[in-house]
């Protein structure tokens, strides 16, 4: 019996399951593209402080790579879940990205990397600027053998004047890239920075001129990651994106009925919440490979409460929640975070992300998660 804090700040008797559901390594799924954005590992030696540079144990942080490849899923890299911006600058994603990149290479799988404007700090300048700054990152992607996703950008939401600006800015980039790119639209629950993207004066304003940025040079895109947190909103943009170009649901409330799909479509998976869901999920998907559509969702809805209570406002904070889960299965040995994102959450919040994970079996090794649950409660002074 472990006592676990609970939202009102009293203790709660919880008995661990003991549970695991120890699924195997497999083949990456085929009826669904199935991407994680994978978190990073800090230096726990090194500056985990607010004020950075961050530094990050790169054994560590490569070898969650491989774990999400072997499982089958693809590495979403240099996204939101690993920092970008909240910890983790653009030297240290430039790095993340080459060596992840000659990961990729060496073990087979997947890759696709965020390329953004984060170099640039405000005031941001001019369009001509981050052009630039995208041009940049854009480059290194590439020359490194990624596969690029090009990131909403503050820079370009701070400086342009309206959906000309953003048409302007991503065809030039579309122009330029050696193969097709993946367009990301994350909404302002994940960052404020990027109320009313796309020049809009609403979503569906901002939806008008991305599809019209996809229609002007579709061979182009790859797809698009729609991360709202609105299924309809997702499901209207799904279908009328041009036959060829995938919607990657970025959605972390409602990925299993949008993956699952209908007579209408489905979006393929670019998700934070697969980074602890990886083995899960990629058995899940199998299940639709084979079209037993009744497993998949057995296997994927019982998730979604955790995946809410991770996503939970603030949103922007669900990395530590995600950070907590790997330190908690094993992938690492701390619950330390660049730039201090380690106390973004509660005690209480922790502590039901641990209940939710055990109870869904998601720990390779449940004892040494309850191990170590006991040791960040006795940290906080909660003693059995």
């Amino acid at each position: 019996m472990i006592r676990l804090p609970g939202a009102g700040g009293r203790l709660h008797p919880y008995e661990p399951s003991g549970r695991s559901l120890d699924l195997a390594p497999g083949p990456p799924p085929v009826s669904r593209a199935v991407l994680a954005a994978a978190h990073v590992v800090a230096d726990p030696l090194g500056n985990t402080t607010p004020y950075g540079p961050a530094t990050l144990d790169w054994d560590a942080t490569l070898a969650f790579r491989r774990h999400l490849w072997a499982h089958g899923l693809g590495v979403a890299e240099a996204m939101d879940t690993a920092q970008r911006g909240a910890g983790l600058d653009w030297p240290a994603a430039a790095e993340l990205i080459r060596r992840s990149a000659a990961e990729a290479k060496a073990a087979g799988g997947r890759i696709v990397c965020g390329a953004g404007t984060d170099q640039l700090t405000p005031p941001y300048g001019t369009l001509a600027a981050v052009t630039a700054a995208y041009e940049e990152q854009l480059a290194l992607v590439e020359e490194a053998g990624g596969q690029a996703v090009l990131l909403a950008s503050r820079a370009l939401a701070a400086v342009a004047t309206g959906p000309d600006d953003y048409r302007d800015v991503y065809d030039s980039l579309l122009r330029q890239s050696a193969r097709p790119v993946i367009l990301h639209w994350l909404g302002p629950a994940f960052d404020p920075a990027l109320e009313g993207y796309w020049g809009g004066t609403g979503p569906d304003a901002a939806a008008g001129t991305l599809l019209a940025v996809v229609a002007a040079r579709p061979d182009k895109v790859d797809g698009v990651k729609v991360s709202l947190l609105d299924a309809e909103r997702e499901r209207d943009l799904r279908r009328r994106l041009p036959a060829g170009v995938r919607c990657y649901t970025g959605d972390d409330f409602h990925y299993p009925e949008l993956i699952e799909g209908g007579e209408d479509g489905h979006s393929d998976a670019l998700l934070g919440v697969f980074d602890p869901l990886a083995p899960l999920a990629a058995h899940a998907v199998r299940a639709l490979d084979r079209g037993d559509r009744d497993r998949f969702r057995s296997l994927l809805d019982p998730t979604v409460a955790l995946a809410r209570h991770l996503f939970a406002p603030p949103t922007h904070c669900y990395k530590t929640g995600i950070v907590l889960l790997a330190w908690l299965s094993g992938h690492q040995d701390h619950f330390t975070m660049a730039g201090g994102g380690h106390a973004a959450r509660s005690l209480p919040h922790l502590a039901r992300a641990y209940r939710l994970a055990d109870g869904l079996g998601l720990f390779p090794d449940p004892g040494l998660a309850e191990a170590r649950m006991r040791r960040l409660l006795a940290v906080h002074g909660v003693e059995p």
